[in-house]
């Protein structure tokens, strides 16, 4: 099984899993379930059509534009949800350029246009050869856009690293949190998760003084939040650079 080597901003290095063909496949399969339960829902609508209006290509045009959206499924998908589809989301996969970093408009574009190729031309033959016998994993369309699917399932726990989960929604308090270096960053965390975790309050209040001595804060915080803070400011900075 392949990996990919991301480098973060930070430069921390994390490996991700290149999913397998037989989890594509499922991710696969997932899709085409929902699709087919649309294209039913659809037909169910073009029948009700049938009751209100008597021409039989206003039917059929009524319908078509019904199911247009359809037909752009996996396009609009990974566009709108940054590389997944559903089926990808249930099988925990995503859709990124090989440089790590979320794919562009244009990189789907390239993709969802081969899948002719890949998948609707040969019945998919196109697709799982070219999938078995690359390197990362990638079909045609991938290769030409310049993509890769990686499994999202964490490898490594976010506390080995100087990473800390951080929410979509969540503001910063220290905006000079930038003063501080990766070493610095990881040094702090590792300090402040050993005293946490031995209940090491001395310790704890020690290293508040020096972060605090060092970003001139004067926070009213106590020192377990006022260093949790510390750590989701500088991820929040230094991922937005």
């Amino acid at each position: 099984m392949g990996n990919l080597q991301i480098n973060t901003s930070q430069n921390v290095n994390l490996d991700y899993k290149i999913v397998s063909i037989g989890e594509r496949i499922v991710a696969f399969l997932i899709d085409g379930l929902i699709l087919y339960m649309y294209a039913y829902l659809v037909s169910l609508i073009s029948d009700a059509i049938g009751y209100v209006y008597e021409d039989t290509w206003t039917q059929r045009g009524l319908a078509s534009l019904i199911f247009l959206p359809a037909m752009f499924y996996s396009l609009l998908m990974h566009s709108l949800f940054n590389g997944q589809t559903v089926g990808k989301m249930l099988m925990k996969m995503r859709v990124v350029r090989l440089d790590g970093t979320p794919v562009h408009w244009s990189n789907l574009l390239v993709r969802w246009m081969l899948r002719l190729v890949d998948i609707w031309l040969f019945l998919g033959s196109i697709g799982i050869l070219s999938i078995l016998f690359s390197e990362k994993r990638q079909r045609i369309g991938d290769a030409a856009a310049g993509t890769v699917v990686i499994s999202t399932k964490q490898r490594a726990k976010v506390s080995h690293t100087i990473l800390e989960e951080i929410e979509e929604t969540y503001e910063p308090q220290f905006t000079n949190v930038t003063l501080l270096t990766d070493k610095d960053v990881r040094l702090i965390k590792e300090t402040f998760h050993i005293a946490k975790k031995s209940g090491d309050f001395k310790t704890m209040k020690a290293l508040r003084s020096k972060v605090e001595g060092i970003l001139k804060t004067n926070s009213r915080l106590y020192d377990v939040p006022y260093l949790e803070t510390v750590l989701k400011d500088y991820n929040y900075f230094t991922q937005k650079l």
